[in-house]
């Protein structure tokens, strides 16, 4: 059994620190290279002014994500900020399968690597 738990949340680690690093990326991305990010935000038809503001609330959520007393209420942001790139893309006819995919592995991820959350929410079968 405690193999098995074991197992769990390393792969919740696993996950979750796969999702951390491809938001860090993007984040870095706004704060890096924002002529770049410019050309993304035309189609999204965004404000270029967001850009910075975008990846510093992008690298708050994620490190509040990766400490681990914190790490259910970074996944609460997170997942907020999802919601927010998910609906720029669906206001003008993008897919959004991506940003959809990385909120369930945040979710996945952190509910693999928090006993708290595997009782509060138990898979029976």
């Amino acid at each position: 059994m405690a193999a098995k738990v074991g197992k769990l949340v390393w792969t919740g680690r696993v996950l979750s620190l796969l999702a951390s690093a491809l938001f860090i990326m993007s984040a870095a991305m706004k704060l890096l290279a924002p002529k770049e990010i410019e050309k993304g935000m035309g189609p999204l038809q965004l404000p270029t002014s967001l850009i910075l503001p975008l990846g510093i609330l992008e690298l708050a959520c994620v490190a509040i994500y990766l400490f681990p007393p914190t790490a259910i209420l970074g996944a609460i942001l997170l997942t907020g900020y999802m919601g927010g790139a998910i609906l720029a893309h669906l206001r003008v006819g993008e897919p959004v399968y991506v940003q959809a995919t990385l909120g369930v592995v945040v979710w996945l991820g952190i509910f693999l690597r928090e006993e708290r959350l595997r009782k509060l929410i138990p898979i029976r079968r």
